[in-house]
């Protein structure tokens, strides 16, 4: 117990749970820089509560999540947010990609067998959205429960429930996913994109750099999506898409796009060289949704997390 009242050797103990703990948080939220004021919001909670820490409860692991959680319920009531309906990504305006790269910072220990690999499933975009549909308590439960495999007795205790109210609060929420969530591709039991998604998302850099919107517009489903939260701006079909590609590829300047990966789906991020300029510039990323060989959606983003995707702000 000595050990947590020293500031460096408790910060030592706690940071081999930041990552996945900031994933936690990246769930219940839908938001990386938010997901990352909460992760703050844990330590600082632990920290200041440390007396409280019983080993004897089921160790350090237990303990954080049950404080980051109820950090994150905090914050979700406090700003009573929550999505009414989810008919695109624009009704969720919060919604951030998280990179890949981080998320393979979380592997399977043996101090820790259960910090498993982020599976595509519970972190994909749909998922992360769909979440946000859910009451604060049952996006805890569904969480806990059929991600992070804890026992309904384990999340009761964490949520200061019982088992009853808390197996009550997962069977609405299983049900409110299974409304909303497409089903799975065997594909996806492993975290790494499929040869297909690498080739498509080749395409879609070829396409952007070489400012070929015909060729763009090929490699897209007739039924394709896109959307650019925080704007409310939905566009579907490729009707809708082709002078949307057309007039992006032509008119602002110069692209360089670099293949990257995030929430588990093929990403490019952009830079443009504008008219007048000298320097390609951090511009934007496109995650993109593949189905049925094409891509089906494509979910546009601003340049703000270049820096935690490891990339530079000009080329």
């Amino acid at each position: 117990m000595h050990r947590l009242d020293d500031q460096f050797a408790f910060a030592d103990m706690v940071e081999p749970h930041r990552r996945e703990l900031h994933v936690h948080c990246y769930r219940m939220l839908g938001s990386f820089d938010e997901a990352e004021d909460l992760v703050q919001e844990t330590l600082l909670r632990a920290w200041r509560n440390r007396d409280g820490f019983d080993p004897r409860s089921g160790g350090l692991r237990p303990w954080l999540y049950r404080i980051a959680t109820n950090a994150c319920l905090d914050a979700i009531r406090r700003r009573s947010r929550r999505v009414p309906s989810l008919n695109s990504f624009a009704e969720v305006p919060w919604l951030q990609p998280y990179p890949d790269r981080l998320l393979d910072e979380i592997a399977p220990s043996d101090a820790e067998p259960d910090a498993v690999v982020v599976a595509r499933e519970t972190i994909e975009l749909t998922f992360i959205a769909v979440i946000q549909l859910l009451p604060p308590l049952q996006r805890a439960v569904v969480i806990l429960r059929d991600v992070l495999d804890w026992s309904a007795k384990e999340v009761a205790a964490l949520l200061d429930t019982t088992v009853a109210s808390a197996n009550s609060a997962l069977q609405r929420a299983r049900a409110t996913l299974k409304d909303h969530l497409p089903a799975r591709s065997r594909e996806w039991s492993a975290a790494n994109l499929t040869e297909q998604e690498r080739t498509l998302l080749e395409g879609f850099i070829d396409a952007h750099e070489r400012a070929d919107a015909a060729a763009a517009v090929a490699i897209a489903r007739e039924d394709i999506r896109v959307t650019m939260p925080p704007n409310p701006w939905v566009f579907d079909g490729i009707e809708a898409i082709t002078p949307l590609i057309t007039q992006g590829l032509t008119e602002p300047g110069d692209w360089r796009l670099v293949p990257t990966s995030a929430n588990r789906q093929p990403t490019a991020a952009s830079y443009l060289r504008a008219h007048g300029d000298t320097e390609f510039r951090a511009f934007k990323f496109d995650v993109l949704r593949i189905e049925g060989g094409k891509i089906a959606e494509i979910t546009t983003f601003g340049s703000e997390l270049f820096p935690a995707f490891g990339l530079q702000p000009t080329l």
